[in-house]
């Protein structure tokens, strides 16, 4: 099981009041909410390993020097040479080291890259994986993993943890009208405002996945629609003639990395030994999270009993 850590942090302090707080006063709402995430996932759907990827750089300069408009939206400062601020609520940002803390105290494997964001790594692990993969996000782009023959499914959270999809080549088709395998051409024509990526104008859901259909791939409707012989309405060459420089590059920033060395990390479940255990019981008096701490806990031991 693979978490998209940054976007079930985000879902749990927007879900919880910021009313829940430490000893200190601070705001515990996403530490609290992420726990209780990560115990209903463990329980109901019981991976042997788990890891929860991070953004090492939610906006890496690759991305941003091939498309520039990449995320710019959410930009709330620059940092020349080096990794932009996020615009976070600013509870949140005060509990994203106690988040980094308690899964370490739960001997959780975090895993990010330098210069990757957290999808980058996700599609790695899931591509170099040798087991079946479950990954857990709320953010489309990662439908491109989906892939029924290698086992890779998408639980999708946009509808909320009561509401849980689990997508795979059927279902990405179902809502999409387009293979897995496509979703990255079709995320590239439609575009999607949220990561500031423009696509073509003119072409949203259903006649990105209609040009997909009739020719396979963007760069068969890019040859297709430079082609006079080739089945394309004049409307559409034209427009897929304008966005010639936008479609030379987008492909290599909305398609996730796959291929990244993510070195030595051990993602099995287990109940925590004796320093971890101690660590874990002082961050649940400290941090007033004693109860969700708790499930989590018996989610991961009980489940790491059972595949160990």
């Amino acid at each position: 099981m693979l978490l998209d850590t940054a976007s079930l942090y985000f879902r749990a302090f927007h879900a919880l009041p910021d009313s829940i707080k430490a000893k200190d006063g601070t705001p515990v709402n996403a530490v609290r909410g992420l726990l209780d995430i990560v115990a209903r996932l463990v329980t109901d759907y019981r991976p042997t390993q788990l890891v929860a990827c991070w953004d090492n750089d939610w906006r890496p300069a690759w991305r941003v020097e091939l498309l520039p408009t990449y995320k710019r939206h959410r930009v709330a400062s620059t940092v020349p040479g080096g990794i932009d601020v996020e615009e976070t609520p600013p509870g949140l940002v005060d509990q994203l080291p106690l988040i980094r803390e308690v899964l370490a105290a739960l001997d959780l494997a975090v895993v990010g890259a330098d210069h990757h964001e957290a999808d980058d790594v996700i599609g790695s692990l899931a591509a170099q994986a040798d087991v079946p993969v479950d990954i857990v996000t709320g953010d489309r782009d990662l439908f491109q993993l989906v892939d029924d023959e290698r086992s890779v499914r998408v639980i999708y959270t946009a509808r909320g943890m009561g509401n849980l999809e689990v997508l795979t080549d059927v279902s990405v088709v179902r809502k999409y009208g387009v293979l897995p395998v496509q979703y990255a051409d079709f995320a590239t024509l439609r575009g999607d405002t949220s990561d500031g990526l423009p696509g073509v104008s003119g072409i949203g859901d259903k006649t990105a996945a209609g040009l997909l259909k009739d020719h396979g791939s963007l760069d068969g409707i890019v040859a297709a629609a430079a082609d006079p012989e080739a089945q394309m309405s004049a409307r559409f060459r034209a427009k897929i003639a304008e966005a010639a420089d936008y479609l030379k590059v987008a492909p290599t920033v909305v398609t996730v990395v796959r291929d990244l060395t993510l070195g030595g990390f051990d993602g099995r479940l287990r109940a925590p030994d004796s320093a971890h255990a101690e660590r874990l019981d002082r961050l649940g008096t400290e941090l007033n999270i004693s109860g969700p701490l708790g499930r989590a806990r018996k989610a991961l031991a009980t489940v790491g009993e059972a595949s160990g």
